[in-house]
């Protein structure tokens, strides 16, 4: 109830870029303070559990509730993630280079909707200032998934290369690696979701994968890429071939929408990615799509509007192994955290399963 009473009331007052890097800075002082760390997990900690917890790209989850890409660009938050009940978190999207991102105002609430739409467009520090500060981060208690893409002056022809210059920066401090190809905030980024272009950038980052790994040592680690929700059944179709013959661990859908469908507040009209609970069902279908289509091998992180336990048990059941928050964050703060895993053992018990990953795809099993 202290988000909803005291957080939020406030932060909606200001400005949303200004109340999101309010958000991420204090997040980051927070977590260097002796004491608070334990008061956070004493508050929003969730605890792991024998029916939650998971093994998946060599890493152990102890619950499958992620922080998606966006919050935390600059991984500066990394720290405190796990202490509010996060089960992983991307960091990013990062590129080689700094850069400034889109004009402002590019942030912007539909509280009538509880949905976000951003024109951010890769706003960050770059990816040496990324190493850094995860190189002098603390032990973490969580994975920490890289989100990388390309700089905005870079063309289409030469982002492979932007692609792999942020896996040799940050190669030996991710724990797995994110490719985003689906911002709808940068020039014809996803343009390279499709035919030769997309299979020039994998094949380019699963070449730059076998070379880190030789250099660091270690088994290789696992690189994902994001999709878009807009694309045609047929489009679709081609993208998961695509990326199932690459070589790459798995999928995360989806990234923001262009779609206004359904929406009923003023911000509307406003360009960028739409975030929320309007991407719900969205989501829902193009995951049940993927794991259709690879049948069931090529792991999903489901990410899209989720605001509630049976909508993370909808993405589960169609066919998610881990889901990703962001947007519900922000209407309804970290106490979202264990709602969510405390109603997915209480589904889970309900529905006869013993542990989260029986309960993977089992929409298809019917």
């Amino acid at each position: 109830m202290l988000y909803s009473k005291i957080g939020k009331p406030i932060f909606f007052r200001i400005d949303p870029e200004k109340a999101h890097h309010l958000v991420i800075n204090g997040l980051s002082t927070a977590g260097k303070i002796p004491g608070i760390p334990a008061i956070s997990r004493g508050m929003y900690g969730v605890a792991e559990s024998r029916e939650l917890s998971l093994d998946l790209f060599g890493l152990h989850f102890h619950n499958p509730i992620g922080l998606a890409a966006g919050l935390d660009k600059n991984a500066k938050a990394v720290d405190m993630f796990a202490n509010i009940g996060l089960g992983f978190a991307e960091v990013g999207t990062v590129t080689p280079r700094g850069q400034a991102g889109n004009d402002l105002p590019r942030l912007f609430r539909l509280p009538s909707d509880e949905a976000l739409i951003n024109r951010m467009g890769f706003n960050n520090e770059g990816a040496d200032a990324m190493a850094a500060r995860l190189a002098a981060g603390k032990k973490r208690r969580i994975p920490v998934a890289v989100n990388i893409g390309k700089n905005k002056v870079t063309p289409n022809e030469l982002a492979h290369e932007d692609y792999r210059e942020c896996l040799k920066k940050l190669y030996p401090y991710g724990d797995f690696f994110v490719v985003n190809i689906s911002s709808p905030n940068t020039p014809d980024l996803r343009a390279l979701q499709h035919g030769d272009e997309l299979r020039l950038l994998l094949s380019t980052v699963m070449e730059e994968m076998e070379i880190q790994s030789g250099i660091h040592g270690g088994a290789r680690k696992h690189v994902l890429v994001k999709i878009a929700p807009d694309m045609t059944d047929e489009q679709l179709g081609y993208t998961v071939d695509t990326i199932a013959q690459s070589g790459i661990s798995g999928i995360i859908a989806t990234n923001t929408t262009l779609s206004r469908e359904g929406l009923a507040h003023d911000n509307a009209k406003e360009s960028g990615g739409l975030s929320g609970k309007p991407l719900k069902e969205r989501t829902t279908e193009v995951i049940r799509a993927v794991y259709r289509q690879t049948g069931g091998k090529l792991p999903i992180i489901g990410s899209g509007g989720i605001f509630t336990a049976d909508d993370a048990y909808d993405k589960i059941r169609a066919g998610a192994s881990l889901v990703e928050v962001y947007t519900a964050l922000i209407y309804r703060g970290p106490e979202l955290l264990r709602e969510l895993a405390k109603g997915l053992k209480e589904r889970l018990r309900r529905d006869g399963y013993h542990h989260i990953l029986e309960a993977v795809g089992a929409d298809h099993r019917k």
